[in-house]
């Protein structure tokens, strides 16, 4: 009998509690948030806000405000100064640092206990229990997990308390036992340099019997590559012959997927997409033939909604709960979590495929999308797109970015791709008319505004030269981690420093 058989047994009564997903999802977020406005009550921030006198969700909307992480940033900041009490009650060690959302480098999530236990810990022994009801004969827990991770530091002087990317949280406060069956070591894991950590990684684990992965398929990719240069072998089949799975998660996969393909060619290859976040784990795949995810209900997290459309109103919203989401729409997801997080906008994006159970697929972010000149260009629209312009060409793609070339003197205007391509188009112009075409195809108020060519010129694609986009990462000493290109973006600031440095 095989040690992953004998696992698996402990994931049944799991498995079983996760059928209540399919039925009961609103009862279940309604004891989630019974439970959350208990617990803040014990707070500074629900004594001001009148948590006592929250009995159902009509107060909670009434007596607690919609939160950026601008109006909660200074509370976090009491929070890493070791205050306790403020958003959640106690003290907290950890807080996973982000980028690229806010008018600050750098945003601090904090990640309470609880919310390490019961939603990040949660969604990842979950993924697991999903991955094995669709595939009995696993036999993942006979060899190692390849669990690829950034990387933390002291949070200001306070003892005991760090910051970091949040896959270094999780590595740090694994499981003993779990470490077991994980590579790399821990001290690789946790390297700051992701240059000299994806090196050490590849010559680690060339030679272990890796049957998973877990990470975020760019730096995975980079790893992979890095192993087969090691082990000088075509492909992950002939290194890792029992592998099965890939866990991923943090960016769209579908830019990367033929990739993988190319370089593990065994029919017996799983992925598996989770939507984890520093804020969260929110999603899991639970069938492997629908791209579309499982809205994990029971965790610490309750969910609210904003239709996509109002999210930029000066005036107020309309806050949609679970009961009342639409099928078809895009929504942009407000949450309230163990970790203090109080009806707290993520910026994320999604729309849902299914109710009962309730299933979704992520659209994009409220701030990587083009609308300069109401074409509301979303990334769901932009991975399709690209998708089909290397299928029909033979191109692939490495990483990308787009922004919005402003109107001249004489009213024109256009979008403008910067692409780093692994397989360059024959014909980049062939490209960029397959794009843009399907982009209209995808998106009416796009196909509306490039009619004629009167609004909206033709799209324009820039090569960018090869490690383009990781030199442009680095030079922000954000390599490796959970950092991420900018897709959209209706600003040039990032285009355009990209530009620069492609023309050096």
């Amino acid at each position: 009998m095989s040690l992953t058989s004998i696992v698996g047994k402990l994931f049944i009564p799991r498995q079983k509690e996760l059928e209540k997903h399919l039925t009961r999802a609103e009862e279940q977020q309604e004891k989630v948030l019974n439970y959350l406005v208990a617990r803040g009550r014990l707070t500074e921030y629900g004594h001001r806000h009148g948590f006592d006198a929250i009995k159902n969700y009509d107060d909670f909307t009434r007596l607690v405000p919609q939160n950026s992480y601008e109006e909660l940033k200074g509370a976090i900041d009491r929070m890493r100064h070791g205050e306790r009490d403020v958003l959640w009650p106690g003290r907290v060690k950890w807080f996973a640092k982000s980028s690229g959302t806010t008018n600050d480098k750098s945003k601090f999530i904090p990640v309470t206990t609880e919310g390490l236990q019961r939603i990040h810990y949660a969604g990842g022994k979950d993924s697991i229990a999903l991955y094995f009801k669709n595939n009995p004969n696993s036999r993942m827990f006979d060899g190692k997990s390849l669990i690829l991770g950034g990387s933390h530091a002291p949070n200001y002087n306070v003892a005991d308390s760090l910051v970091g990317d949040l896959s270094a949280i999780l590595i740090e406060n694994i499981n003993p036992i779990a470490n077991l069956k994980r590579v790399p070591k821990k001290s690789t894991a946790l390297l700051s340099d992701f240059e000299i950590k994806r090196d050490r990684i590849a010559k680690e684990c060339w030679n272990q019997n890796v049957t998973n992965l877990s990470g975020v398929p760019s730096w995975m990719l980079s790893v992979l590559v890095r192993v087969l240069e090691i082990s000088n072998k075509e492909t992950l089949d002939e290194i890792w012959p029992n592998l099965e799975v890939f866990f991923h998660g943090g960016i769209a996969f579908t830019p990367y997927r033929h990739q993988y393909q190319q370089i593990i060619r065994s029919p017996k290859m799983h992925y598996m997409e989770t939507y984890n976040a520093s804020e969260g784990f929110f999603g899991i795949q639970n069938d492997l033939s629908d791209p579309a995810m499982l809205l994990m209900t029971d965790y610490d997290v309750f969910y609210e909604f904003v239709p996509l459309e109002e999210v930029d109103n000066e005036g107020p919203k309309h806050f949609v709960p679970l009961s009342d989401v639409e099928i078809g729409k895009n929504y942009a997801m407000m949450i309230t979590t163990s970790c203090g997080l109080w009806r707290y906008l993520i910026g994320d994006t999604i729309r849902f495929t299914s109710k009962n159970p309730y299933k979704f697929v992520i659209t994009g972010r409220t701030k990587y999308f083009i609308n300069a000149f109401g074409e509301e260009l979303i990334m769901d629209n932009a991975e399709k797109g690209l998708a089909y312009a290397c299928e029909k060409t033979g191109a692939e793609v490495s990483e990308y970015t787009a922004a919005p070339v402003f109107m001249d003197e004489h009213a024109r205007c256009r979008h403008q791709w910067l692409i780093e391509f692994k397989q360059a188009p024959r014909d980049i112009s062939e490209f960029e008319q397959i794009l843009d075409r399907k982009l209209q195809q995808l998106n009416s108020d796009y196909e509306a505004k490039r009619s004629h060519d009167i609004t909206l010129q033709h799209l324009e694609v820039i090569t960018a030269r090869e490690g383009l986009f990781n030199d442009w990462l680095k030079s922000k000493g954000k390599l490796g981690g959970q950092h991420k290109i900018p897709r959209l973006s209706n600003s040039r600031k990032h285009i355009d420093e990209l530009l620069q440095l492609n023309n050096q």
